[in-house]
């Protein structure tokens, strides 16, 4: 293994458990001692990510006019966010 391999790897470790401690607001203690967890947890999300976006690809690739799914698929995303600016707060039970 290379020396930029290992040091690149640890800087984006340690960059997922300093943004898992931000955006979960815990001490950095708690989140260096919940490393691995935070580290495998991203690492199945990446994992994730590339699978579904790779399924989608394929998928899209053998349909007869594939611009028009993906274009139709950012329209609804799109409508999704607009409507989600318009919708008040919800009641709490």
């Amino acid at each position: 293994m290379s020396f930029r391999l290992v040091l690149g790897s640890a800087f984006a470790c340690a960059v997922a458990v300093a943004l898992a401690a931000f955006v979960f607001d815990l001490r950095f203690e708690r989140a260096a001692v919940l490393a691995p967890v935070i580290v495998v947890s991203v690492g199945a999300l990446a994992a994730l990510i590339v699978l579904w976006t790779r399924v989608a690809w394929e998928s899209i690739r053998h349909r007869r006019h594939p611009w028009r799914i993906v274009a139709a698929g950012l329209a609804v995303f799109a409508l999704l966010i607009v409507l989600s600016f318009f919708v008040g707060p919800l009641p709490h039970e």
